[in-house]
């Protein structure tokens, strides 16, 4: 089925190229002026987007069936995968945040089944419990900005609700909480700081869903984000929000990986510098720059991935420290890997590079902080992917590398179709005529300050210099023995800090785990003593009430009688006397 729909998907791609998007409307529930529908766009960038996720999808389910082939659960991990895939592909072409909002609730649980596929092992159900409860405090959120866009908007399709925010007049207040809200699940789906720990918890699943969960899963959040940019950019401080939590989260992961000795997790924090940049692109309204970044990471990370779970599946860890001269024995998997961290790190051809040139040479009002990050972020990653390579590939064989075959077929197909795949983005990137010239795209060279004049001349030689600074500083490091192995910096407490995330999680344990814990047994104390006292109080009364009247029944009505007399006497004595 996804041969099928990833065929389809092609068709429909060629059919809407040069032509304007169109919307099929799906009206759900209609009462009085109530609409709920569900939009859909079919347009090049959507069915693009779609053809993304069905073609990664395609490729993880072959290379699930050599990585999961002893796997006694085979059958239910294809129908997880389908389910990502379907709520993937919605997302994509979704054109309502109400449908986007069901799909990103769907994706959710997804997440939550393929973390926990293997429920056998405690670290697992700790993993899949921690994505989940983190991306619903997101959803939760997200749910108020979708309730309170569609009463102040009246609509819930991107469509409207761009032209809505370019005449919306809102209070600062108003446009500020309402763009918190719509930001709180893509930062949880995307990993960005301080929703950043569930990714490298969840590198405990099979791999095969982590190569769909690093590229199209965290790619959805921040798509949803694009589509939301018109609303967002109401308020100045939502965007000065998200530019914040990118540049945090792109250059804290990025030293957080090189501090990590598991291959998995050291790449998935390599996914959360990534998003990083993308939620800088769109702080600074910079769609076009986000969507490039977008294609090239999915891409080029999926290789990475891909041989990650190569290496896995036959030396059996994930130690960074217990491996080494794989490229001889693994051709295929190094190939994949090199291909991958080339496009990681923005080297020319390959795709990356050109989203980070477009960056630093398409615009006149480059900012000088911007290209300090750029630069920064593109060292930091091309040092960490070459250490990764020196502890892998290079040097000497340790033991549980020394017999270590190439992967079968069924996972080298998928992992050569995607390296020829980066290969040709490029290619295909001028077909799509969104490379730049080599002579920018400037307005007006006369508007320029000096920086940006060399910013324009010198785009090229500083992305190249930066990350090969990173590729020197890994390479004589894990390469040649520069400093002794495993490296230590001067300063321990650093190395920890970096080693231990900074101790996001410790942080999260004495701050909001010790608030939801206090508040908690308040909660049970008031709810045992205070409430369960007040209804017993009630119960022991009418109980012994009742007990005590029983004895006055004495089934004389002449008894009766006199009784409701006296009760009349009372009550004409009472009103007499205030009166």
């Amino acid at each position: 089925m996804t041969v099928v729909a990833f065929l389809h998907g092609s068709v429909i791609f060629a059919a809407s190229w040069d032509i304007p998007p169109q919307q099929l409307l799906v009206h759900w529930v209609q009462a009085a002026d109530l609409d709920l529908s569900f939009a859909i766009e079919i347009s090049t960038v959507s069915v693009g987007a779609m053809e993304l996720v069905t073609l990664l999808s395609l490729l993880a389910q072959i290379y699930a069936l050599g990585y999961m082939e002893k796997d006694w659960a085979m059958a239910r991990f294809f129908g997880l995968l389908g389910f990502f895939e379907g709520a993937l592909s919605g997302i994509a072409i979704s054109d309502s945040l109400l449908l986007t909002y069901g799909l990103l609730e769907l994706l959710t649980l997804s997440t939550y089944l393929l973390v926990g596929f293997w429920y056998a092992q405690p670290l697992v159900v700790t993993a899949a419990r921690d994505a989940f409860l983190t991306k619903r405090v997101g959803d939760v959120l997200l749910l108020m900005g979708v309730i309170t866009l569609s009463t102040l908007a009246g609509s819930l399709n991107f469509s409207d609700l761009e032209e809505w925010a370019e005449t919306a007049t809102l209070s600062p207040q108003v446009a500020t909480f309402l763009g918190l809200a719509l930001i709180a699940a893509p930062t949880a789906k995307c990993a960005q700081f301080p929703f950043h720990l569930w990714l490298d918890e969840a590198m405990e699943g099979p791999n095969p869903a982590s190569i769909m969960r690093n590229t199209v899963v965290v790619g959805a959040g921040a798509y949803t984000l694009i589509k939301l940019q018109p609303v967002l950019a109401l308020s100045p401080v939502t965007d000065a929000v998200l530019v914040v939590l990118g540049v945090v989260t792109a250059v804290g992961a990025s030293l957080v990986a090189i501090a990590q000795i598991d291959l998995k997790r050291t790449l998935s924090h390599s996914t959360s510098a990534s998003l990083g940049l993308v939620f800088i692109a769109v702080g600074l309204n910079q769609v076009d720059v986000a969507l490039l970044l977008l294609l090239a990471h999915s891409i080029f990370k999926g290789m990475l991935f891909m041989s990650a779970g190569s290496i896995i599946s036959t030396t059996n860890t994930q130690d960074l420290t217990e491996m080494g001269g794989l490229w001889s024995r693994m051709p295929a998997t190094t190939a994949a890997f090199v291909v991958g961290s080339a496009g990681m790190v923005a080297l020319l051809p390959l795709g990356n590079f050109w989203a980070m040139r477009r960056w630093l040479n398409g615009f006149w009002t480059v900012p000088l902080w911007l290209v300090i990050v750029l630069l920064l972020v593109n060292g930091l990653t091309a040092l960490n992917l070459t250490r990764v390579f020196g502890l892998v590939f290079a040097g000497k064989p340790q033991p549980k590398t020394r017999r270590t075959p190439e992967v079968g077929w069924a996972m080298a197909l998928p992992m050569v179709t995607l390296t020829v795949f980066g290969l040709l983005v490029p290619w295909m990137l001028q077909q799509w005529q969104l490379l730049i010239s080599w002579n920018g795209v400037w307005a007006d060279d006369a508007n320029l300050d000096a920086l940006n004049l060399l910013l324009k001349t010198f785009d090229i030689p500083l992305l190249a210099l930066s990350g090969f600074i990173g590729c020197a500083v890994g390479v004589a490091i894990y390469w040649f023995g520069v400093l002794p192995r495993p490296v230590r910096l001067p300063v321990p407490v650093l190395q920890d800090l970096l080693a231990y995330d900074f101790y996001i999680d410790r942080i999260y344990r004495l701050t909001v785990v010790w608030a939801v814990d206090s508040i908690s047994k308040i909660s049970a104390w008031t709810d045992k003593y205070v409430v369960d006292g007040v209804v017993n109080l009630f119960g022991l009364a009418t109980l012994f009430g009742g007990e005590g009247l029983k004895y006055s029944g004495t089934g004389q009505s002449q008894f009766y009688v006199l009784t409701i007399a006296a009760g009349v006497a009372v009550l004409l004595v009472l009103i007499i006397w205030q009166f």
